[in-house]
């Protein structure tokens, strides 16, 4: 699947136009005004494993786009001068209503995005939290699913972060 990207024209900057020049070994845009590449990165994000006591693991349905009405773990982009710990645990308050304790790094992968190009995605698990499960922000449900009855899931990194649980961490 062929994923169209949306492509900066404007320097962030300055607001000037951008245009494509040769620097370091690779195609960059450049300001021509700034004198300065404009140096495109991933964008971070997080998502949790929330996994209950019957092994089972907590999805929400997304009710914004991308990915409208599919399913994908708890998580979010990082905002500015948190940690990607604070911001899964805000994510988790945010979407869950749930406060949790992060018990391990899963893992570190990226995601294809539209809008972003590529997302830097960072993953936990919880298996420690409390609180009364209701869906918020920008998750239209919340519910436990059972690995062999898993919805379609949204993102690929998610999917990769739910295997990487049940593959080495489980307890089956």
């Amino acid at each position: 699947m062929t994923i169209k990207v949306q492509k900066k024209s404007f320097c962030h900057f300055c607001g000037a136009g951008l245009s494509e020049k040769q620097l370091q070994g690779t195609i960059r845009l450049f300001c021509e005004n700034c004198n300065e590449p404009i140096y495109e990165n991933p964008v971070p994000a997080t998502c949790l494993v929330v996994v209950d006591n019957k092994e089972r693991i907590l999805l929400v349905k997304r009710s914004i786009e991308p990915k409208i009405g599919f399913w994908c773990l708890p998580g979010g982009f990082i905002e500015i001068g948190e940690t990607p710990e604070q911001a899964a645990l805000r994510e988790l308050k945010e979407e869950t209503s749930l406060s949790g304790k992060i018990g391990i790094l899963l893992g570190v992968t990226t995601n294809i995005n539209p809008k972003y190009h590529s997302v830097l995605m960072v993953g936990y698990l919880i298996k420690n939290y409390n609180g009364i499960l209701r869906s918020g922000d920008d998750a239209s449900d919340a519910a436990y699913f059972n690995y062999d009855d898993l919805p379609e899931i949204a993102f690929e990194s998610h999917l990769k972060f739910i295997r990487i649980y049940y593959s080495a961490y489980a307890c089956r």
